[in-house]
């Protein structure tokens, strides 16, 4: 049947789909256990983000950086390597991009594109470090990059603290970037900037750069199988340490941005989280950049309608975690809908066996 066959070749799909109706139908039950007005709690959280141009404008601005850390975190999950080094590469892109920018002056219309250069050299060269661990002494990049993500943090605290600290601000942030730095916000009554451009830029190009060229094949087909990549040909040491550089240079450049058009100074004292949003999205919209933007939005849309939620009713905006959460585990169990996957491809191979026996 064709139904059948569509359900075989989207499969993962709508696995997916199903998973996160799962995960808002329980947020659903818990609002209307814990709320004293479950449907104005449910409204709110529904519809908040599209209430006002200002959430509107909230719900792109949440989704640049969320999908800057997806790209990231993509390149080197194709290739089948687990780094979680992108929230340290993000953070200190961004700390040490705005040391260079407060350092060096440029001739404006080259001075952001040079800054987003260098925030992104940053973030490839913490990715470099893991990656030539793993490839040279096998290394698990899980444990590496994790571990790298504080040395990121307290030197990028460092770095800003000491050297480009605004005293004058009363609190920590660095000096505020030169305004040929900054990019422009361009809808009014909102801060959506260029950033959320050149993010979708990005993704197109990450989507190009993996299903068009030849060393995105190669990604893919380490990540698919190391010692059949190997015994075709494929150099699987380069491929390990070049997923891991390109997906931390794009990390670099992420965090730069989200400072560039947002807060235009070096303002986060703790660990901004976006690299680990970056996994979320990613997983949910399985390593494919085009469907990150789409689980990138979306994740975005429950930030701010539990913001929303948060502010207008009695639910708290934790409440968003738990249906990450649910969605997380279903679409990672591999067991679930597996069943039903396994009889649509016994009845398909069946019908597919009476079919070449009728026409022989």
């Amino acid at each position: 049947m064709k139904i059948e066959k569509f359900i075989l070749k989207y499969f993962d799909m709508i696995r997916t789909i199903i998973a996160v109706l799962i995960g808002v139908m329980v947020s659903v039950l818990v609002i209307y256990i814990i709320s004293k007005s479950p449907g104005h709690s449910l409204m709110y959280f529904l519809t908040g983000p599209f209430m006002t141009r200002g959430r509107i404008g909230n719900l792109l601005e949440t989704a640049t950086p969320i999908l800057f850390g997806g790209l990231a975190v993509s390149i080197p999950f194709q290739a089948s390597q687990f780094n979680v080094g992108q929230e340290g590469a993000i953070y200190l892109g961004a700390a040490l991009g705005t040391a260079f920018a407060l350092s060096f002056h440029f001739p404006a219309f080259m001075y952001a594109v040079i800054v987003l250069i260098f925030a992104g050299l940053i973030g490839a060269g913490w990715g470099y470090i893991p990656g030539i661990l793993k490839a040279k002494w096998k290394v698990d990049e899980l444990v590496s990059s994790l571990m790298m993500n504080y040395v990121a943090y307290f030197l990028g605290l460092y770095v800003i603290n000491y050297h480009f600290r605004d005293k004058s601000a009363g609190f920590l942030v660095s000096y505020e970037l030169p305004h040929p730095v900054w990019l422009k916000q361009f809808i009014p009554g909102t801060r959506i900037h260029l950033g959320i451009i050149l993010a979708v830029v990005f993704a197109f190009l990450v989507y190009y750069f993996l299903y068009h060229t030849k060393l995105g094949y190669e990604i893919r087909m380490t990540g698919f199988n190391l010692h059949f990549a190997k015994y075709g040909g494929i150099n699987t040491f380069k491929v390990i340490i070049l997923s891991q550089v390109i997906g931390g240079f794009i990390a670099g450049v992420g965090g730069m941005v989200e400072v560039m058009g947002i807060h235009h100074r070096f303002n986060w004292q703790m660990s901004p989280g976006y690299g680990w949003d970056g996994v979320v999205v990613a997983i949910i919209g399985h390593n494919h950049p085009l469907l990150i933007i789409l689980a990138s939005l979306f994740l975005a849309y429950l930030r701010v309608g539990g913001q929303v939620m948060n502010l207008l009713s009695d639910v708290p905006s934790e409440m968003v975690t738990v249906i990450e959460s649910i969605i997380i585990l279903l679409i990672t169990a591999e067991a679930f809908l597996s069943q039903w996957k396994y009889r649509i491809t016994v009845r398909e191979a069946a019908l597919k066996e009476v079919s070449d026996e009728s026409a022989t």
